[in-house]
């Protein structure tokens, strides 16, 4: 009985977040589409709101950890829910998202994609991507904040893994700034493929910064040492047991 009142729950969340972004996105498109900060508000302003209904609603409450970058760099994230691009964003005060091309042409979330100047990057085009990707982040290199990047390219279910792409680490070097690593468990209260929302304290945690101008393939290597380390923490901090 409890697991279907949960359910429900989950159901009426999911239904008002999806109304809310609408409402938010329509509201704010006429002053967004001509001023990249009104864009930002407006983004800032629904990551709120759903991390204030989240609680309420379905009982899940956001702990937002370590140090946020409020300095240029790259913010190379594990990536297990729609939850955890939310929450990165929101804690963010100048993000803009490397980010699957074909959601660039979806309702709400694409418009404010290109008025942000996201990065859109075609996953099947090899190296092709990754070069398309360089060119667009040199072309908007005078933005100054963060781009936010999704190392393995694809959401990871918590126990699942996926080797770490080198256009993360190409990245890396053409920007030569620093990286700030960034763990998470809410793949475990919000996952993907499933409406049900369990109740609990999902972690969104900031790392120490990896310094600029490392070899790409070790900082590659580490980066995936630390993400995946720690995000393992945090998933056994919330109960979970990792398989075999």
């Amino acid at each position: 009985m409890r697991h279907a009142v949960q359910y429900l729950r989950s159901v009426l969340f999911i239904g008002q977040m999806y109304l809310a972004m609408a409402v938010v996105a329509v509201g704010f498109a006429p002053f967004a589409m001509v001023r990249r900060d009104m864009a930002l508000k407006a983004c800032h302003t629904y990551c709120r709101y759903v991390r204030w209904t989240a609680g309420w609603m379905v009982g899940l409450h956001i702990e937002i950890r370590g140090e946020v970058p409020h300095y240029p760099a790259l913010v190379a994230a594990k990536h297990q829910s729609f939850c955890d691009i939310l929450m990165i964003f929101g804690a963010m005060p100048n993000p803009r998202f490397v980010m699957k091309k074909q959601l660039m042409r979806t309702p709400f979330l694409g418009w404010y994609a290109k008025w942000l100047n996201c990065i859109p990057v075609d996953r099947g085009a090899g190296g092709a991507a990754i070069r398309d990707m360089l060119a667009r982040v040199e072309q908007g290199r005078e933005l100054a904040g963060q781009i936010i990047i999704y190392p393995q390219g694809t959401r990871v279910a918590p126990g699942d893994h996926k080797p770490y792409k080198v256009g993360s680490a190409v990245l890396y070097g053409q920007l030569g700034q620093p990286c700030v690593p960034v763990a998470t468990n809410v793949g475990l209260f919000w996952p993907k493929r499933s409406l049900y929302r369990k109740p609990g304290t999902a972690v969104v945690e900031f790392l120490p910064p990896i310094p600029a101008g490392q070899n790409q393939r070790d900082f590659l290597v580490q980066l995936e040492a630390v993400v995946e380390s720690r995000s393992n923490e945090l998933m056994a901090e919330a109960g979970f047991t990792l398989p075999a």
